[in-house]
């Protein structure tokens, strides 16, 4: 896998946000975006940076929940299975 440098900001500032999820009673359904404006205000970006990087994490975010409804989907398939 490559990661692309550009990309490093939005990859560091998203698993500093791991702990961070909502969660209801189906599972994860979004970061906690008051910690991440929290982290996102202490980083001295401009507002172009910000909206940038905040596009970045929630396409990280978007893809974490996928994986997730798809690591449910089998975990449920497997136990019925059972």
């Amino acid at each position: 896998m490559h990661l692309y440098a550009d990309n490093v900001p939005a990859i560091n500032l998203f698993t500093s946000l791991i702990t961070q999820w909502r969660v209801g009673m189906g599972g994860a359904y979004g970061l906690d975006y008051n910690v991440l404006y929290h982290k996102m205000d202490r980083m001295g970006l401009t507002p172009d940076q910000y909206l940038e990087l905040e596009a970045h994490v929630r396409v990280c975010e978007e893809g974490a929940l996928q994986q997730m409804a798809q690591n449910s989907e089998e975990t449920q398939a497997k136990s019925k299975r059972k």
